[in-house]
C-alpha cells in the first residue's frame, strides 16, 4: 500500500485509492504531525513526551511507543511482525518519518514553490500545487509550539505561490485573472508589497490607470498607518510609471519586437554555428539580473553552454563561453557548490589554451569568483590578484570590473578585511560610473554598503544602499533590493532589536523568488536567533541550514539541556570564511560565556582579533554585539 501524508490542513493520511487512513486519537496524529514537523530528522522519545503533554504523566513513555505502534499498523498493515518497519522507524534514541517527499504535502508543495515553474504552463503548476491546501497548515494543533516554525514557514511560501501565480499569469497576458485573486490577498496581507504591485500593475494592464493608482494610495496608508513602514522603492517608482505611463508597463511592442527578432535569429543563424553559444552566454548575462528566475534559468544553461563549447573542441570559443559571464557577485557563500567547481575545473583547462592576456584575465576572475567562501584557497586568491594586475594593464573597464569582482570574493579568508573589501567597491564605484557599467556600479555600493556597516559608518553604508536602491530602480534589477531591505532591517535592529522583528520578516518574503539559495538557506532562523541572543531570550528553533551546528548550543540551552549543549559547543568547528564569520563566531562566545566554557571562548576572541576594530555587521544582513567580558 502506497500512503501519502497531509498536514497542509487537518493532520490525516491517505491509502493508495486516496481514502482516509484511520489515525485514531489526537495524540496519534500529534505524534505523526512532530514526525512530519522535523523533516524526516529523529525526533527523540523525550521530545515527543515534551510536546504532547504539558505536564507528562506517569507511564508517558510507554504510551508514546504505544501511539507509534498503532500508527505503524494504520499506514504499514501488510507489514508481518518482526519486519523493521518501512515509513515510521526506529532510529537512536527516537522515531522518523521516512517518507518519500512526494508523499507529504506540505514537502511537495514546498520543492513545487522553490522550483522553477515549467515553461510552457507555469499557470497550472502552480495552480496545481495550491490545490492542495485543505486548510490552515497543521490546523488541529495551531496552539502546539512545535508547530509554530514550520506553519509560519509553509504560510509564506503560499503567499509567495499566490503570489508567483498572479505574476505567471500577467506574463501568460491573463491581468484580468489574475485581479479577483490578488485583490483578496493583499486585502488579508496588507504587509505584502509584491501583492500590492501585482495588483496595481495588472490592474493598469486591464485600462483601469485610476483604481491601480487608488491600490497603490491604499497600500502606502496601510503600510504607515499599521506597520510604521515607507513603501519600497520598487512600489513607489510603479506609482509614479503609472502616473506617466511609461511603456514598460505594457509589454505589447516590446514583446512584438522579441519575438520578431528571436524568430530571424532562429531562422537566418544555422543550429550548429559557435556564434549561436556566444550569443547565449549574452542572453544569459542578462537573463541573471533580471529576476531570482532568471538568475536559476542563467545558472541551469551557463554549465551547458560550457559543455556545448568543450564538446566542439575549440579552446578559443570555450574561454569565450566561460569568461564573458561576468554577471557580478555579492554574496560569498555558493549557490551550487558543485556546479562552481565544475566550472573552475573547465576555467583551469581553458587557461592551458588561453589566447591574450584579456581572456587568461577573464578565465583568472571566473576561478576567483567562483572559487569563493569555503572553496577560496591561496591558489584562488593568487588568481583574484594576477586577473586584476592584468586587467589594469589593458583599456577595458569591464575587464577590471570583473577582475575586482574575483578579488573582492577572495577577501573574506579571515576576520577584519572590511576596509580592504571598501577600497574595492570604492574603485567599482568610480569605474563603473564613469564608464556606464551599471550593475558592477551597483555591485560596488552593495561592497560599500557591507563594509561601511562593518567599519561602524552606518551613515556611510545608508548612502550606498540608497545608491544602489536608485540604480535599480531606474535600471530595473530587481535583486537589488533583497539586499538593501536586510540591510535596512539589520541598521533598525542595531538601535532597537526588538522593533526590527517585522522588517526582517518582510525581508525573508524576498528570499523565497530570489534564486539565490547559498543567501537564502539559514538565513531567516539565523536572524531570529541573533535577535534572541541580542533581546537575552529563549533561542527558537528552526531551519538553520548550514549555521544549524553553531545554533545548536543556544537552542539546547533554551530548552535546558545543558549537557548536549556543551556538547554541541565541544564540536563546533571554525566558521565557513565568508561575510558571516564574525556573526557565528560572536554566537558561539556567548553560548561559551553562558555555559562557563573559557577555552572556547578564548578560541573565538582569538579568531575575531583582527577584526578588533569593526562590528560584526559586514553581511550587511545581521548584526551580533561582539562579546567582550
Amino acid at each position: 500500500m502506497v500512503v501519502s501524508f497531509g498536514v497542509l490542513g487537518p493532520v490525516t493520511a491517505w491509502d493508495t485509492a486516496g481514502d482516509p487512513i484511520p489515525l485514531k486519537g489526537p495524540r496519534h496524529r500529534a505524534v505523526l504531525a512532530r514526525l512530519i514537523a522535523a523533516r524526516g530528522r529523529v525526533v527523540p522519545v523525550g521530545d515527543l513526551v515534551t510536546d504532547l503533554w504539558v505536564a507528562p504523566p506517569d507511564g508517558a513513555v510507554p504510551a508514546v511507543r504505544t501511539f507509534v505502534a498503532a500508527l505503524r499498523r494504520a499506514i504499514e498493515p501488510d507489514r508481518t511482525p518482526r519486519v523493521p518497519a518501512r515509513l515510521l522507524v526506529t532510529d537512536g534514541p527516537g522515531y522518523a518519518l521516512r517518507a518519500a517527499t512526494a508523499a507529504v504535502d506540505a514537502w511537495r508543495f514546498e520543492d513545487a514553490v522553490r522550483a522553477t515553474p515549467p515553461p510552457d504552463d507555469p499557470v497550472k503548476h502552480l495552480v496545481e500545487a495550491l490545490s492542495w491546501w485543505r486548510g490552515p497548515a497543521y490546523a488541529d494543533f495551531a496552539d502546539e509550539p512545535w508547530t509554530g516554525a514550520d506553519r509560519a514557514r509553509l504560510a509564506e511560501l503560499r503567499l509567495r505561490a499566490v503570489e508567483q501565480l498572479a505574476e505567471a499569469r500577467l506574463t501568460a497576458g491573463d491581468p484580468a485573472g489574475a485581479i479577483p485573486d490578488l485583490d483578496a490577498h493583499a486585502t488579508e496581507h496588507p504587509w505584502r508589497e509584491q501583492a500590492w504591485r501585482l495588483l496595481a500593475l495588472a490592474l493598469y494592464r486591464t485600462g483601469r490607470q485610476p483604481d491601480a493608482l487608488a491600490v497603490l494610495r491604499r497600500a502606502r496608508d496601510l503600510l504607515s498607518g499599521r506597520l510604521g513602514l515607507d513603501p519600497t522603492p520598487e512600489l513607489r517608482r510603479l506609482e509614479s510609471d503609472i502616473l506617466h505611463q511609461a511603456p514598460h508597463l505594457s509589454p505589447g511592442r516590446a514583446g512584438e519586437v522579441w519575438a520578431s527578432a528571436a524568430a530571424d535569429y532562429d531562422r537566418i543563424v544555422a543550429a550548429g554555428a559557435r556564434a549561436r553559444l556566444d550569443s547565449t552566454v549574452t542572453l544569459l548575462r542578462s537573463l541573471a539580473v533580471t529576476s531570482g528566475g532568471g538568475l536559476e534559468a542563467a545558472r541551469r544553461h551557463r554549465t551547458a553552454a560550457i559543455a556545448a563549447a568543450e564538446e566542439l573542441g575549440d579552446p578559443a570559443l570555450t574561454a569565450r563561453v566561460i569568461g564573458a559571464y561576468d554577471v557580478p557577485a555579492i554574496w560569498p557563500r555558493c549557490d551550487d557548490p558543485a556546479q562552481a567547481a565544475a566550472i573552475v575545473a573547465a576555467a583551469r583547462r581553458a587557461l592551458r589554451h588561453a589566447s591574450g592576456p584579456p581572456t587568461r584575465a577573464r578565465l583568472l576572475a571566473t576561478v576567483a569568483v567562483e572559487s569563493r567562501g569555503a572553496a577560496a584557497t591561496a591558489d584562488s586568491r593568487a588568481c583574484a590578484e594576477e586577473a586584476v594586475g592584468i586587467a589594469r594593464g589593458h583599456n577595458d573597464p569591464g575587464l577590471l570590473a570583473f577582475a575586482l569582482n574575483g578579488l573582492f570574493m577572495q577577501t573574506t579568508h579571515r576576520p577584519g578585511l572590511a576596509a580592504e573589501r571598501d577600497r574595492i567597491g570604492a574603485e567599482l564605484v568610480d569605474l563603473c560610473g564613469r564608464h556606464g557599467l551599471v550593475t558592477s556600479e551597483i555591485l560596488g555600493h552593495l561592497i560599500r554598503m557591507q563594509a561601511r556597516g562593518a567599519l561602524a559608518d552606518l551613515a556611510g553604508a545608508d548612502e550606498h544602499a540608497a545608491s544602489a536602491d536608485e540604480l535599480s530602480a531606474r535600471h530595473e534589477l530587481p535583486l537589488v533590493t533583497v539586499f538593501t531591505t536586510w540591510y535596512r532591517a539589520m541598521r533598525l535592529s542595531i538601535d532597537d532589536p526588538v522593533a526590527a522583528g517585522p522588517a526582517y520578516r518582510r525581508a525573508a518574503g524576498l528570499l523565497d523568488d530570489s534564486g539565490m539559495p547559498g543567501l537564502a538557506d539559514g538565513l531567516p532562523a539565523l536572524t531570529r536567533l541573533a535577535l534572541d541572543v541580542r533581546c537575552g531570550e529563549p533561542a527558537r528553533d528552526g531551519d538553520f541550514g548550514p549555521y544549524d551546528k553553531w545554533a545548536r548550543p543556544h537552542v539546547h540551552l533554551a530548552e535546558g539541556r545543558t549537557r548536549q549543549a556543551r556538547a554541541a559547543l565541544a564540536d563546533l568547528p571554525a566558521p565557513a570564511p565568508d561575510l558571516l564569520t564574525e556573526v557565528l563566531w560572536d554566537l558561539t562566545a556567548h553560548a561559551a560565556h553562558r555555559l562557563g566554557d573559557q577555552a572556547t571562548l578564548d578560541r573565538a576572541r582569538s579568531a575575531l582579533e583582527p577584526a578588533r576594530h569593526e562590528i560584526a555587521a559586514g553581511s550587511g544582513l545581521i548584526y551580533v554585539p561582539v562579546y567582550a567580558a
